[in-house]
């Protein structure tokens, strides 16, 4: 305003408004990303990119976004939980989180099990877990782990009878086997009983039919009636049968995933009449395994009572001859023994030298039967 005569004269100059970033299309702009940034930083980095509009987004994605946060805005634990159960979709595959595997926001998975356990877990939540790949039960996800370790194990050695120490990728799947093979005879005792009207206490720990048959498409042997031992070691022997190998008929022959194939061999074949008839027919009928001759099983051995009757009859013997039992240390007595007479040199020396030192120790009827015979005890 001027005061050097007439009228005043008003003059107007620019004032800043008191809204930053008004006067150009460049402050408009930062304005914005300012204001952007404040509001999105309660949100997770794939939701901010999903908010810059530059970015390319994909549609399931979007939808998935909006879902969360426009149409059924949902809990900030639950958004960031279904988050994580996306990205181990996407690494694996499925929803089969173990009970062990934790996120930064704690056991999810384990919360939303048990809350679909109750019943309070909504439509919509359940629905979206499913989509993923969700399995609800702990146990369903421990049979899918031991599952997936046997299916792999199996296509390793080309049978699933693991000994009871296997392992595979570090999971202990030879017990996880004993167990469901425990678990499928339990199984099959009961529908016996119920099959025959007997009384069933109870079907807990059973084997379901379904689980039962997914071992059986890997392996319709994995569950013999007789011990698995025996059901490997003849799968190996046959193995080695197709791959143009011999039969092998004595110990150290061959060695095949560390089980030796002539001992086994001959020792079905030595005690052939102790097998069940099916075990019996599978070693004739696949491997061509037959009985050993009388000729090829060995000599019974004799117990010590039996060992103890031959030498004091060598004693006898001695004594009947030279009317003494004075036998030196160092004498060799023959005998003839058993049916056929078969002659035997026995240690009588130091047989009678054993009995003098046990004298304490000897039964009274055997101290009576050397005294018989002239044993001088001292």
């Amino acid at each position: 305003m001027s005061r050097t005569g007439g009228a005043p004269t008003a003059r107007w100059f620019p004032v800043p408004s008191r809204s930053s970033g008004v006067q150009t299309r460049t402050g408009d702009q930062k304005n914005e990303e300012a204001e952007s940034d404040r509001s999105d930083r309660g949100l997770s980095a794939p939701s901010r990119e999903l908010l810059k509009f530059s970015t390319p987004r994909g549609p399931a994605a979007l939808a998935a976004f909006i879902n969360l946060r426009v149409l059924n805005p949902e809990h900030e634990h639950w958004r960031r939980g279904i988050e994580a159960a996306v990205i181990y979709n996407r690494l694996h595959g499925d929803l089969r989180v173990p009970f062990t595997y934790r996120v930064p926001s704690g056991q999810w998975i384990t919360d939303a099990r048990r809350f679909y356990a109750r019943g309070i877990l909504d439509e919509e939540r359940v629905e979206q877990l499913e989509t993923l790949g969700m399995i609800w039960s702990h146990y369903d996800v421990a049979w899918e782990e031991g599952l997936s370790a046997a299916r792999g194990w199996a296509a390793a050695h080309g049978h699933l009878l693991a000994p009871t120490n296997a392992t595979h990728q570090g999971y202990k799947v030879g017990i996880w086997l004993k167990n469901a093979r425990a678990a499928a005879r339990k199984a099959i005792e009961t529908e016996q009983r119920r099959a025959g009207g007997l009384p069933v206490a109870s079907s807990a720990g059973a084997l379901s039919q379904v689980r039962r048959e997914q071992l059986d498409e890997i392996d319709p042997s994995w569950c013999p009636a007789w011990p698995v031992e025996w059901q490997r070691t003849f799968h190996l022997t046959r193995q080695h049968l197709d791959d143009g190998g011999t039969l092998p008929t004595s110990p150290g022959d061959v060695v095949h995933q560390g089980e030796d194939l002539g001992r086994w061999v001959r020792t079905q074949r030595l005690g052939f009449d102790k097998l069940t008839a099916v075990q019996q027919w599978l070693l004739k009928q696949v491997l061509g395994i037959t009985p050993a001759t009388e000729d090829e099983q060995p000599r019974s051995r004799r117990t010590q009572a039996g060992k103890w009757a031959t030498n004091y009859e060598a004693a006898k013997q001695f004594y009947e001859r030279e009317g003494h039992l004075r036998v030196p240390r160092k004498h060799i007595e023959t005998i003839a023994v058993g049916a056929d007479q078969e002659e035997r040199e026995l240690r009588l020396g130091a047989w009678i030298g054993n009995q003098r030192s046990r004298a304490s120790t000897l039964s009274p009827e055997r101290w009576k039967q050397l005294s018989a015979i002239g044993m001088r005890w001292t």
